[in-house]
């Protein structure tokens, strides 16, 4: 039997009730095949990077442990935000009802036309960072460095945990 590897997934929304939606994702990562949430941050309010006129963001990071190579892992992914009412736009950036990132798959780095492990900007986006550091504070990049040291580079990033929620893995079933 193929050994889990600990991977980590961004999760987030900014349309239709983005805190159901994203608790909702958060669910649909526990039904992966061959793989377990093993830890959920709490979620976080932020604000749009890049694209800035549209609504701000919930996001969480949850760990996973999973058997899923990481191209099965990111279908599996894009599936669930298919199910959600995803539409990919010509808008980079833009408005969604549910994004999940596949940020990392152990101490994986690769390249392909299909998926980049590390994700490319994750070490650049405190509304990675941050809930990623509330999970796994010693965890570091490849090729990037600690994540303690990468948060301290995106202070500038508005990021504010929700504090009437519950982290998010507390209350999923």
């Amino acid at each position: 039997m193929t050994s889990c590897i600990r991977g980590y997934i961004g999760v987030g929304s900014n349309l239709d009730d983005p805190i159901a939606r994203v608790q909702a994702g958060l669910v649909a990562l526990r039904r992966l095949p061959g793989s377990t949430v093993t830890a959920c941050s709490s979620l976080y309010r932020t604000a749009p990077i890049g694209f800035t006129d549209q609504p701000a963001f919930v996001n969480a990071v949850a760990a996973l442990d999973t058997r899923l190579a990481p191209a099965t892992l990111l279908r599996e992914l894009l599936e669930i935000e298919r199910i959600a009412g995803r539409r990919r736009g010509a808008v980079r950036g833009g408005p969604r009802t549910l994004d999940l990132d596949l940020l990392l798959y152990g101490d994986l780095t690769m390249t392909s036309t299909e998926i980049t492990i590390p994700h490319p900007r994750m070490h650049e986006r405190a509304f990675v960072l941050v809930p990623l550091f509330e999970i796994a504070s010693t965890l570091w990049i490849p090729g990037r460095g600690a994540v303690s040291t990468l948060l301290g580079r995106c202070e500038t990033q508005s990021v504010v945990r929700l504090m009437d929620d519950s982290p998010a893995g507390a209350s999923l079933g």
